[in-house]
């Protein structure tokens, strides 16, 4: 009989971009899936629940540790797909020895050029948590800025227009992602490390459910290794070509 499994994505288009490579190696081992895109708590809890057998993707330790903790032992940690970061960053054109650090945001000459609103996504998101700390450890606030959540399209487009008007704003954001595929972003320095530094987007699958899996496609699984650059690049097809994930996962080298 044809395993069957259900792959629970994390609702942003580079987790469906991942996940459109999972789904890829699934059917090329005969193992139909179906997929459900869910905000991140929501993903856990079907993980957890058994609702879901795979998850794609957690990024551990930092960003999603904390909702995989209380199950964890339930779970098996099948591949690191590609080693993901949070990020505060500017366009390239902001001048380095101007604002080059976190703190350097709070300044009354940096403040008075930056765009006031720091749009974000979605409160959940481990880039999310992190910048309300930013906001907090260096009084943000104080200097004039707010920390709005919203979409991932809030987020993109609010980085796109000020970069057509060639205005000073921070985009919270990550590597990998699309925005990086056509626009030069420089990274701000962390040096208290509130950003968490690098995680591993790491694929779950349910030990019940791996007993279901085919050795062979559990194999192949293991043995996925994306990495950011091509990541990036699956994102690009995805979130700006239009590309259904599993198209965008043939266009992959070798």
């Amino acid at each position: 009989m044809r395993a069957h499994l259900t792959l629970i994505t994390i609702d942003l288009s580079f987790h469906a971009a991942s996940a459109g490579v999972v789904m890829a190696a699934l059917e090329k081992h005969g193992v139909s899936a179906s997929e459900w895109r869910v905000p991140h708590e929501r993903a856990f809890e079907l993980l957890a629940s058994g609702q879901g057998d795979l998850l794609c993707s957690a990024w551990l330790p930092g960003s999603h540790g904390a909702y995989l903790a209380p199950f964890e032992h339930e779970v098996e940690k099948l591949a690191a797909l590609y080693t993901p970061y949070a990020l505060w960053g500017v366009p390239d054109y902001a001048p380095a020895d101007a604002v080059a650090t976190l703190a350097d945001l709070a300044k009354p000459e940096v403040a008075a050029r930056m765009v006031k609103t720091i749009q974000g996504i979605n409160p959940g998101a481990g880039i999310s948590r992190f910048s309300l700390e930013i906001m907090a450890r260096y009084r943000l606030d104080q200097a004039g800025y707010r920390f709005r959540h919203g979409t991932l399209d809030d987020c993109a487009a609010a980085f796109e227009q000020a970069v057509a008007r060639r205005d000073w704003a921070v985009v919270p954001l990550w590597q990998p992602q699309f925005l990086h595929w056509t626009h030069r972003i420089r990274e701000l320095a962390d040096p208290d490390g509130l950003l968490r530094g690098r995680d591993e987007a790491t694929l779950l699958i349910r030990k019940d459910a791996l007993a279901r899996l085919p050795p062979a496609a559990a194999a192949e699984l293991r043995a996925l290794r994306l990495g950011n650059q091509a990541m990036t690049y699956l994102d690009h097809l995805v979130a700006r070509q239009g590309l259904d994930p599993r198209i965008a996962a043939s266009r992959l080298p070798g």
